[in-house]
């Protein structure tokens, strides 16, 4: 994954244990592709200073994932439950070919249901 998109989703899940001012110079410089120049501005502190700020920020964030492996740990959950969809859709399509069962119906409707709500 490049290193933006991988910042942006480490924010999602860890923005929060950052400062309010270390959150926003991210934000901002990710999110709104705003130059350092213009971040400083905005913050009204120095252009190295915004530098400093991104990447002390970048640094914690992916040594909370790291250390917590929560974004891992989401993207397992989704690879494996697109797995899971995949899997009960098969099982549907063989249903409908060979000898049509309501009850593997009414069971594979169910895991779908709970897999996409979960994909949600």
């Amino acid at each position: 994954m490049a290193k933006n998109l991988e910042v942006s989703f480490l924010l999602d899940f860890y923005g929060e244990m950052l400062t309010e001012k270390q959150r926003e110079a991210v934000e901002l410089y990710y999110f709104e592709d705003l130059s350092l120049s213009e971040i400083a501005d905005n913050q009204g502190i120095s252009r190295q200073g915004v530098r400093d700020a991104i990447k002390r920020s970048e640094a914690l964030l992916f040594d909370m994932e790291e250390r917590l492996g929560l974004a891992k740990r989401f993207r397992q959950m989704q690879d494996g439950l697109q797995v899971i969809l995949s899997a009960a859709q098969a099982i549907e399509d063989y249903n409908s070919r060979y000898g049509y069962s309501s009850e593997v119906h009414n069971q594979v409707a169910a895991i779908k249901r709970t897999a996409q709500k979960l994909c949600d």
